[in-house]
């Protein structure tokens, strides 16, 4: 277990959040992060990000990503003009900032000015040095905070925003990542995606306090319990380290590092699920459970961070927010980007268009 970092006189001892003895940091509320609408109110529904709005990018030198990309085409209706190809040989879990920057203009040059949000079909590379691949591409690639991933990040303007066109808007594409491990599985979380918002199923909200202390950062922040009729969403939160059994999940969040029983659960189409932990976002690594395994579990988008980020909830979806602006319609890469006040670290995963509360939802 590795030793905490030294301590700092321009920052607070923020600790890892793999470090023992645990203990929970004070939060408060920055403006526009207020709860959600009380139990049995819905807010109106808002238009999500369609097809058009969105850029694919394959990764030419990896077939799944060729396959897959093929077919999120095909079943989502990207236009031509909206599919970049790229290369990225060998499949690196990292690349640094030059290289980066290179693979970005290229994507860039492609793009038109109706394009708000990439969706990059490969699993690695998923970290630019110290950041997120999807942090980096959407808020551009911060050095200093490979000098202390512990540091506060860098405030996103799209945080809780109402902003319903981030690049013409805030001059800032959204970015998501859809993994590749597996053609049968990413097709079947693309059907997952797709298949949301044609009516809405009764479903839950679950938020987990678990006995990882540390973890539990923004449980101050879980919606109250009760049910919103006009969305047929009951929210619950739980004293428990573990969900077993459900099957009607459209939200799980929860802190451990390891989420144990997600065979016995079912989720809805654009279920949204992520566990507070420090290395969530590390996809291919082994040292705590990776995102992946929601997506392979039946949710259809999540988030981990990819570098130490300490316990700052501002690094992790905010639930009220999240809440709030998926049920307004929203889709998934904007409701998960909307929730995350500093999301440099931060890996977004999924299918983005998923939208299960889309304006003429039934």
């Amino acid at each position: 277990m590795p030793n905490p970092p030294p301590p700092s006189a321009r920052r607070p001892a923020w600790l890892p959040l793999f470090l023992l003895p645990l203990c929970l940091l004070p939060l408060s509320v920055p403006a526009g992060a207020a709860h959600a609408q009380s139990a049995g109110a819905a807010p109106a529904a808002a238009p999500a990000l369609g097809p058009e709005q969105l850029a694919i990018v394959i990764n030419d030198a990896e077939p799944n990503s060729v396959a897959i990309g093929a077919y999120y085409r095909k079943r989502r209706g990207i236009p031509a003009a909206n599919v970049v190809h790229v290369r990225i040989p060998g499949k690196p879990h990292e690349i640094g900032a030059e290289r980066f920057a290179a693979l970005k203009e290229e994507i860039d040059a492609r793009l038109g000015p109706q394009v708000q949000a990439v969706l990059m079909i490969w699993t690695a590379p998923y970290k630019v040095e110290c950041n997120s691949i999807t942090g980096a591409y959407t808020l551009g690639f911060d050095p200093a905070l490979c000098r202390d991933t512990c540091a506060g990040g860098h405030a996103s303007a799209y945080f809780n925003a109402g902003a319903r066109r981030p690049y013409t808007e805030l001059g800032m594409r959204l970015s998501m990542l859809l993994p590749t491990e597996s053609v049968q599985e990413a097709r079947a979380l693309i059907d997952r995606g797709a298949g949301a918002g044609f009516r809405i199923l009764p479903a839950t909200a679950y938020y987990l306090v678990t006995s990882e202390k540390l973890r539990n950062s923004r449980a101050a922040f879980f919606p109250p319990p009760g049910s919103i009729a006009a969305r047929k969403l009951t929210t619950r939160t739980l004293q428990a380290d573990v969900l077993v059994g459900e099957k009607d999940i459209l939200i799980y969040q929860t802190g451990k590092a390891e989420v144990a029983r997600l065979d016995t659960l079912g989720f809805v189409p654009g279920a949204l699920a992520d566990h507070l932990t420090s290395f969530g976002g590390d996809l291919l690594g082994a040292g705590q459970m990776s995102s992946l395994r929601w997506l392979e579990a039946g949710a259809t988008a999540s988030y981990g961070t990819v570098t130490e980020p300490c316990n700052h909830w501002q690094k992790f979806p905010n639930p009220t927010v999240l809440l709030r602006h998926y049920l307004r319609g929203e889709s998934a890469i904007e409701a998960y980007w909307k929730s995350v006040a500093w999301p440099t670290q931060g890996l977004f995963i999924g299918e983005p268009l998923a939208a299960p509360y889309r304006r003429g939802a039934r």
